[in-house]
């Protein structure tokens, strides 16, 4: 169903509309032109470079805040969504973070008024955690902040 790769400069055209239209709504980005994409494809590449690896970027991503802590995050074409492709990429994310990143700690978060990414989150064995404030152009707005329950299976 979903097969993460790394992100290739050829992507920039659909990353333009990935980050564009009701896919940005909830977040605190704004739409990316081509010459972004390619800015920020270039940015995830020299990233996964880093020793120790700081990002990994699929169109969802899995960022180390600290050694051992890391959040996941994601954003998919409007057209895309409610087909499952969230939540099976960011179980295979989680695996990554407690295998392969070696974290034992992670956290995501979603704009209220996108209550499906939660769903999301609740699917691959978040729970919500609390409330975190984030300024954002409308001002403030209280993100909900999950964590894992416990570590995936095998991980």
């Amino acid at each position: 169903m979903v097969t993460l790769r790394a992100l290739a400069l050829d992507d920039a055209p659909a990353l333009t509309r990935i980050y564009s239209a009701a896919s940005i709504r909830h977040t605190t980005g704004q739409a990316l032109t081509l010459d972004q994409a390619h800015e920020k494809i270039r940015t995830a590449l020299a990233r996964a470079a880093e020793t120790p690896r700081a990002q990994w970027s699929w169109g969802i991503s899995l960022r180390r805040r600290t050694p051992v802590m890391g959040t996941l995050s994601y954003i998919l074409r409007d057209d895309s969504w409610g087909h499952g492709y969230a939540t099976h990429a960011a179980h295979q994310v989680v695996t990554v973070a407690f295998t392969t990143a070696g974290l034992n700690r992670l956290e995501a978060m979603h704009h209220p008024d996108n209550p499906a990414s939660g769903r999301v989150l609740t699917k691959v064995g978040f729970t919500r955690v609390e409330t975190s404030d984030r300024d954002t152009e409308a001002g403030t707005v209280p993100y909900e902040l999950y964590a894992p329950e416990t570590r995936p299976h095998g991980s």
